[in-house]
């Protein structure tokens, strides 16, 4: 089994426990030198799409996943690996127990573009589900998206 980090939608327990049921939560981290950001406007049905950059002065909170093979072959399904949308990378996240070499997707496109409103609660939600700091949820709900006309 490796560890998966995750950082968007997939931090929610529930959803993980329905995407991959063989995986189980291993805790959480920071994945530290990296942000939160978004891009692939035009990719997804719903605004940008959530991803991470390399920023020094940055890090994001993840949980991280046991996930074996064949998890990760319905996650990459879910993320849509095979299509192009995301790639993998491997990172190191900090824990309270060390540092652990994890893998994580990346958007496979440009930085910008705003998510909607809906898909920033569902991450909100996502990370408050996986007990992330209460000012790091906040920020979450505090992100400019796109309005209803755009």
């Amino acid at each position: 089994m490796t560890l998966y980090a995750a950082y968007a939608s997939n931090m929610d327990p529930e959803q993980m426990a329905t995407r991959a049921p063989h995986s189980p939560m291993r805790g959480t981290g920071w994945l530290q030198g990296w942000r939160l950001t978004f891009g692939g406007q035009d990719v997804g049905w719903d605004g940008a799409l959530a991803t991470v950059v390399e920023d020094p002065d940055a890090h994001v909170f993840v949980v991280l996943y046991d996930v074996p093979d064949w998890d990760e072959k319905e996650l990459d399904a879910w993320e849509g690996a095979a299509l192009g949308v995301y790639r993998k990378i491997r990172v190191r996240v900090s824990t309270l127990d060390g540092d652990v070499l994890c893998w994580l997707y990346v958007l496979d496109d440009y930085e910008g573009g705003l998510p909607s409103a809906r898909y920033l609660g569902i991450l909100a939600d996502a990370a408050e589900a996986a007990a992330a700091p209460d000012d790091y949820v906040k920020d979450l709900r505090g992100r400019a998206c796109k309005s209803l006309g755009d």
